[in-house]
């Protein structure tokens, strides 16, 4: 797991010093992980993933962990710094850091692609249509983040990419997000990521009607030694959600709109099909 933070680039590597003070601390004061979980309202096991920088803490949970070890707040201090290098919206960063050590993602998309699917051009045009006035220096740097985190679909050497499976509605296809050229070059993305076997692509069709997933976009992430958890998000707010009934309900969900989805096959040509028809 420990690789995995390459990955993270370089607003990450305070990471694993809050772990290292984590752990130096609390064996000083002569703490199991589970005495002080139990003492910060979580599982010892969390507190083995703070130490080891897999997942990062909430604020509450780094506000009791200096009340509990009396650091001063030293580690609500190191995490507000931390949370302030992130280049993403301070609702994505909780997820954006649980992607690279997901053994499975499972995105659902209602509305656009996903951005570990997302073109520059297309990446470029969503963000020009959200905020209009931004200015492109910004621009190009949100634009970069997101083409970072398509990273982990790649196969590089010494590491293991997740499982990737993603459900796009067929509007995602037929909206011209970009233009027609944008588009055309978004879809034969897809369809390489599916043929290189980078991951696997369903497309949910107008004439299923209504599905179990009709609210709004849906991610869940499965890992080797943690519970799943589930991300959703609407427009300029998100939530990380890791309540293990919620997150049950939402794969049941998940699966429901699977099963009505096209298959592979009929995926990958309707895809095909569509991006011919914005070449023409």
């Amino acid at each position: 797991m420990a690789k995995a933070h390459s990955h993270f680039g370089p607003w990450r590597l305070g990471w694993p010093f809050f772990g290292a003070e984590l752990k130096r601390r609390r064996e000083a004061a002569g703490l199991t992980q589970e005495e002080l979980g139990e003492m910060v309202i979580c599982s010892g096991g969390y507190i083995g993933q703070f130490e080891q920088a897999i997942r990062k803490p909430q604020l509450d949970h780094s506000q009791r962990i200096d009340k509990v070890l009396q650091t001063d707040g030293f580690f609500e201090r190191m995490w507000r710094e931390l949370i302030n290098r992130s280049p993403y919206a301070n609702y994505f960063t909780d997820a954006a850091e649980l992607e690279p050590v997901a053994e499975t993602i499972c995105d659902f998309a209602p509305l656009l692609v996903p951005g570990l699917l997302q073109t520059e051009a297309y990446a470029r045009a969503v963000f020009h249509a959200a905020q209009p006035l931004l200015p492109d220096e910004e621009v190009n740097e949100r634009v970069a983040h997101r083409l970072a985190r398509q990273r982990i679909l790649k196969r590089a050497e010494g590491t293991t990419p997740p499982m990737y499976w993603a459900v796009l509605d067929e509007g995602v296809l037929r909206r011209p997000v970009g233009g027609a050229e944008a588009m055309c070059q978004q879809l034969e993305h897809i369809a390489a990521v599916v043929r290189e076997r980078r991951g696997l692509v369903q497309v949910l069709p107008f004439a299923a009607g209504p599905h179990a997933l009709m609210e709004g976009l849906v991610t869940l992430m499965s890992f080797a030694d943690a519970p799943p958890v589930a991300y959703v998000e609407s427009p300029h707010i998100g939530q990380l959600i890791d309540d293990p009934a919620i997150t049950a309900r939402m794969q049941m969900s998940y699966d429901l709109v699977r099963a009505s989805a096209l298959s592979h096959e009929e995926s990958l040509s309707l895809i095909e099909s569509v991006a011919e028809d914005y070449r023409k």
